[in-house]
């Protein structure tokens, strides 16, 4: 390991009293004040029963007993590793993930386990005598996809907590001409806040209004559509119109030239892959690399992959699903490094629900908690959070025999643990997620 004048003047402000141990953790530290957050949704809710497996032998023969025809054979999955946090259990992961499994060795790289959405905490003999209450449509694909963008269980709302976290972090983006929020993956209510709107940037193609631009006749046009929009219209809604265009315009001239750039960095994390969730996250990437440009401090992206709704087929298609995701999330890690900034970002899992450990010949059903990543240079990996369930039809976490588990960790808990590694304050926690003080531990600890 080599040290630079720079290096060695840092490490010299720290006190001589600092442990060897303080001294490296201050060296591996964030040079500048930027942090991302990249959720990852895994539309149609992926089963997480064959996403982490436990290796030990007693846990692993339930998974079998239980999993019949879906089980991994121990040819199917990854080495992980030993988790302090389960008592020493080891655990492997499905086969697919062997591009970041290496990053969970380095300690870049944990899972969070039976995590759902959850209006109060809640036990199985609650769920079944029905004395808490339950999350809205339970099971439901759009209900639960909007829950967890919105980390709303018992109600509609109509903001995101992506968005509410950029509306918190304001001052932070002071000046910027662009959204802090930027879905690579279409509209999305995650990115929905009060104060703020999302950018809905394309991965591919350009980004832009047809027929504008600075030469010629489309000059003209657009200095012409620039004094309509800037007119002063007595209708609320023309106006609203009006200023979403001549924002999106603004936008469009800074973020176009970026994305249709090709760093070599970048290019070169992501040789050989050309699916849609590598094209999202090589899009982040280049957003990420233009932060100077931008001037953005706080940056929250979404991206997003399909096809998880496995009631048949489900070992090929998750196989499919799964190496397409790992391959393009190690892309992504590799890029963050070669930029400087992997401990500045930090990506994040999100799906509908998990799966029901009982298959139903060839596939499973909808189920409810469910394990999820969590990925970057300030991730405390190598571990896995929260409760692992018992694997056991009827056992202590299943609520029907299915095995469908009741979460023993919130989207709120999941959620606050990465909004105050954001920068949100504890003050602010409470606007950007206004259930989180029904339950006791609003940080998980893994980052």
């Amino acid at each position: 390991m080599s040290f630079s004048r720079r290096d060695f003047l840092r490490a010299a402000t720290i006190s001589a009293t600092a442990s060897p141990l303080g001294w490296m953790q201050a060296l591996a530290a964030p040079t500048e004040d930027y942090r991302a957050l990249v959720c990852v949704f895994l539309f149609g809710g992926n089963d997480g029963n064959n996403l982490l497996i436990p290796a030990d032998a007693d846990t692993y023969a339930s998974y079998v007993a239980s999993r019949t025809s879906l089980a991994l054979p121990a040819t199917g999955v990854t080495p992980l590793g030993s988790a302090v946090s389960q008592a020493g259990r080891s655990y492997t992961a499905h086969a697919a993930m062997a591009p970041i499994a290496p990053l969970y060795q380095q300690g870049k790289l944990a899972f969070v386990a039976n995590m759902g959405t959850l209006v109060t905490p809640m036990t199985v003999t609650q769920y079944k005598k029905n004395t808490a209450q339950r999350p809205d449509a339970l099971f439901s694909h759009s209900d639960q996809e909007n829950q967890w963008q919105t980390a709303q269980s018992s109600s509609i709302a109509i903001t995101g907590w992506g968005g509410r976290m950029a509306d918190a972090l304001l001052s932070k983006n002071a000046g910027v001409t662009v959204p802090s929020f930027m879905s690579l993956s279409g509209s999305t209510l995650f990115g929905a806040g009060k104060l703020t709107a999302p950018l809905v940037v394309p991965p591919r193609g350009t980004f832009g209004l047809s027929g504008t631009g600075t030469t010629g006749v489309a000059k003209v046009r657009t200095d012409a559509l620039a004094q309509v929009l800037g007119l002063d219209k007595s209708n609320t809604l023309v106006n609203a119109s009006g200023s979403v265009l001549a924002n999106a315009i603004t936008s469009a001239a800074l973020i176009n030239p970026i994305m249709q750039a090709n760093s070599a960095t970048i290019t070169t994390a992501f040789t050989g892959l050309n699916t849609s969730i590598s094209d999202q996250f090589k899009g982040v990437a280049k957003l990420i690399e233009a932060r100077a440009a931008t001037g953005i401090k706080r940056q929250v992206f979404f991206v997003s992959i399909g096809g998880f709704d496995t009631h048949s087929n489900q070992i090929s298609v998750q196989q499919t699903q799964l190496g397409q995701l790992a391959a393009a999330m190690k892309a992504f890690y590799d890029a963050t490094v070669a930029l400087g900034v992997s401990e500045n970002v930090t990506t994040f899992t999100s799906s509908d629900f998990s799966r029901t450990l009982k298959p139903n010949s060839s596939g499973t059903d909808h189920a409810w908690g469910n394990h999820q990543m969590v990925m970057g240079g300030a991730v405390k990996g190598g571990d896995v959070y929260g409760t692992f369930p018992s694997l056991v039809l009827n056992g202590p976490d299943d609520i029907d025999g299915s095995g469908r588990f009741v979460p023993t960790t919130s989207v709120d808990q999941y959620a606050a643990t990465l909004a105050s590694w954001f920068g949100v304050s504890a003050g602010d926690l409470s606007s950007v997620l206004p259930n989180l003080s029904r339950f006791a531990k609003t940080n998980l600890g893994f980052v």
